[in-house]
C-alpha cells in the first residue's frame, strides 16, 4: 500500500485527482491538503509513522505556495528524501528550473484529460527514478501523452 499526499487548493482538481487515483491498479492511501500550510501540518502529524511514498505538489496555493513547501521539505532532515512531483498548470522555464534546483524529483504539467491524469499518476507510482543518486534534468519534466 503506497501512501500519497496531494497538496492542491482547487477542490475540483483534488476531486479529479482522487477519482483518477481510484482507477490506478496500485493500492494507495491518499491524504489531501488544501494548501501548503495544511500539507506541512499533515507531514508533521502523519509522519510519526513512515513518511509518504510520494507527494504531489501544486505550486500556486494560498498561505504557503509549492515553492515554499518544497524548500521546507528539502531542508527538514526527516522529510528531505520523500519523492516530490510538482503537479501544476504552469510549465514556465523559470518554475521548472526553480523546482529542479529546490530538489523536486519530477515536474508534470496537469494533464488536460482524465485518461491522461490516470496515466500520469500511474507513471509516478511505478517509476523508480528517484532512487537514482544523481537526478538528471533531462528526465525531470515529464510529458504525458
Amino acid at each position: 500500500m503506497k501512501t500519497i499526499f496531494l497538496a492542491e487548493d482547487d477542490p475540483d482538481d483534488r476531486e479529479f485527482f482522487e477519482d483518477a487515483l481510484k482507477r490506478v491498479s496500485i493500492p494507495t492511501v491518499l491524504t489531501l491538503s488544501n494548501d501548503g500550510v495544511e500539507l506541512m501540518g499533515n507531514l508533521k502529524i502523519l509522519t510519526q509513522h513512515p513518511p509518504p511514498h510520494l507527494i504531489f505538489l501544486d505550486l500556486n496555493m494560498p498561505k504557503m505556495d509549492g515553492f515554499q513547501c518544497l524548500q521546507e521539505i528539502r531542508n527538514t532532515p526527516k522529510y528531505k528524501e520523500i519523492p516530490i512531483v510538482i503537479f501544476s498548470t504552469t510549465n514556465s522555464d523559470e518554475a521548472v528550473n526553480k523546482t529542479y534546483d529546490l530538489g523536486a524529483n519530477f515536474f508534470i504539467r496537469k494533464p488536460p484529460s482524465f485518461a491522461l491524469l490516470i496515466k500520469a499518476i500511474e507513471k509516478m507510482l511505478t517509476t523508480e527514478m528517484w532512487e537514482v543518486p544523481n537526478r538528471s534534468k533531462e528526465f525531470f519534466f515529464i510529458t504525458i501523452e
